[in-house]
Order: structure tokens, then C-alpha cells, then sequence
């Protein structure tokens, strides 16, 4: 009888330790992130182009719930090859921090987060967790200047099959640079049209078809790379039909359509993604895998 106490009183002096520990651990990443990630989160509610960010974790939390079990299967064997992605981590904030470039700063958190996955749980266990990890990372907006590059060949790309298709049904219009001009008035495809902000939504929607549908990681990459041209050639059809409008009704076109025509694309998007999700995924085949 003794025994048996002594054993529950040593067990439950192991719990709170391990607690402890979480919680010291846990305070101090708190603490290095403390302004890091709330500014993350402004930029979710206040920029439209990452205002997907705001899904990505309660999305990638879910994900982890519902493989709970497949997780827990696997015993937690603390591996010490995870600290070299804890060391790369803060080596990204660092150069993050030294640089001022708020990409780094970000994404070292979801390194950080997945390295100490790594080596408290072990391999095993952080296998089962890759695809939320990869999930987590696609909530960090893009950097500035990769956006910018982006944007501004897009803007030129979606004004020129604009004006072409507007043309080829008759329209009188002509293109000067990303302007568009029209008999009654003009045009400008601004970065906001360029067709960024479907692309990002477009991309993490195919990553996570691919994973609810269980196909071949080659069927995810396919899908995640056609939804690139899919998202492009959508906002390619907003602006042809922002143009069309804007010949005969240049308020109604700038006005009522402009704004409900982002969310009209956005639905019609995934659901053309989804179909092209369904065609692709019929020539690989579905796999228990892990990512």
C-alpha cells in the first residue's frame, strides 16, 4: 500500500514538472514572438491580400485534432536532430530581425514550432504533423518586394486579355500600360486587381484538397501548381467583365459590380477548382501517407 503511494506521489511530481516545463517553455516563445505575431494578425484584418491568414491556423489546428489519433500512436521519443531546425529557426529570426524584413521574422515561427515538435516528440510523431507545419507556413503573407515583382507583371498580363477579349466583342478600347480606356471612361488594374489575392486563397484551397482527398503527393503538387494559372485566368475574367460593364454603365461597373464581383470570382474560383481537382486526382491513385 505504501508503494502504490509512493509511486502515485513520484508520478504526479513527473506531470507537474513536465508542466513546468511547457510553461516555461511556452512563455518564452511568447516572449520572443510578443511582437511578431500580433502584428501578423494586423496585417490579416487589415490587408484584403492576406486576409486568408486568419483561416490558416484554426484550419491547420483542426487538421492536427482529427489525426490526434495517428499521432498519439507513435511513441514520443524526444529526438536531439530536431534542434538543428530550433537552430535554423532562430537564425532566421535573427537575420529577420537584423534585416527588418517581417517574412523572416514570421516564418521562423512556424520553423521554431515544428523544431520543437521535432525534438520533444520525436521523428515518428512529427511525420504525422508535416502537412499542418507546411499548412502554417503558407499564413505569412508574402515579402514586399516578391509581391511587388508579382504584382506588376500580372497587372500588365490581366489588363492586355482584357482589352484583347473586349475588343474581339466589339468593344472600343486601347491599353496604356496597365491603364485601359474606354469610350466613356478609364480604367486602371491597380496591384488590388492583379490577381494576388485569389492566387494565395487559390493555393492553400489545393493543398488542402489534396490532403482531404488522400491522393499521391505528386497529385497535390499538380493541383497546387495548376491553381496558379486557374487563379490568374479568373481575375482575367473579373477585369474583361469589370471592362464590358464599364462600356455601357461606367458606375454600375465601378461601382455595385467592382465590389460584389471579388467575392462573385473568389466562389466561382474554388468551384472550378474543385472540378479541376476531381479530373486530376483520377489518374493518381490515393495513399495512406503522412504529409
Amino acid at each position: 500500500m505504501a508503494s502504490s503511494v509512493t509511486s502515485v506521489r513520484e508520478s504526479s511530481r513527473v506531470n507537474t514538472a513536465a508542466w513546468l516545463k511547457i510553461g516555461a517553455l511556452t512563455a518564452l516563445v511568447a516572449a520572443l514572438y510578443r511582437l511578431v505575431l500580433p502584428d501578423l494578425a494586423v496585417e490579416w484584418w487589415t490587408e484584403e491580400a492576406s486576409s486568408y491568414g486568419m483561416l490558416v491556423p484554426p484550419m491547420a489546428l483542426l487538421i492536427v485534432y482529427q489525426r490526434r489519433r495517428l499521432t498519439l500512436a507513435h511513441r514520443a521519443a524526444p529526438d536531439s536532430q530536431g534542434i538543428w531546425l530550433i537552430g535554423l529557426a532562430c537564425v532566421v529570426f535573427l537575420v529577420g530581425g537584423l534585416a527588418a524584413e517581417f517574412y523572416l521574422s514570421r516564418i521562423s515561427f512556424v520553423l521554431l514550432l515544428a523544431g520543437l515538435t521535432w525534438t520533444f516528440w520525436g521523428w515518428a510523431r512529427f511525420r504525422t504533423l508535416l502537412f499542418p507545419f507546411i499548412l502554417l507556413a503558407t499564413m505569412v503573407p508574402l515579402p514586399a518586394i516578391v509581391f511587388t515583382a508579382i504584382a506588376a507583371p500580372l497587372q500588365l498580363f490581366a489588363s492586355s486579355i482584357a482589352t484583347n477579349c473586349a475588343q474581339w466583342l466589339g468593344v472600343s478600347i486601347y491599353r496604356d500600360g496597365n491603364i485601359i480606356y474606354l469610350a466613356n471612361t478609364s480604367l486602371g488594374v491597380a496591384e488590388a486587381c492583379s490577381g494576388l489575392n485569389s492566387l494565395s486563397s487559390m493555393a492553400v484551397a489545393s493543398l488542402l484538397l489534396g490532403f482531404l482527398e488522400g491522393v499521391a503527393p505528386a497529385g497535390r503538387i499538380l493541383l497546387f501548381f495548376l491553381s496558379i494559372p486557374l487563379a490568374v485566368l479568373v481575375n482575367v475574367i473579373r477585369v474583361t467583365g469589370t471592362a464590358l460593364l464599364a462600356d455601357y454603365d461606367p458606375a454600375f461597373a465601378l461601382g455595385f459590380y467592382h465590389s460584389f464581383s471579388g467575392w462573385l470570382i473568389f466562389v466561382v474560383g474554388f468551384g472550378m477548382l474543385w472540378l479541376l481537382a476531381k479530373l486530376v486526382f483520377r489518374w493518381f491513385p490515393k495513399t495512406p501517407t503522412y504529409v
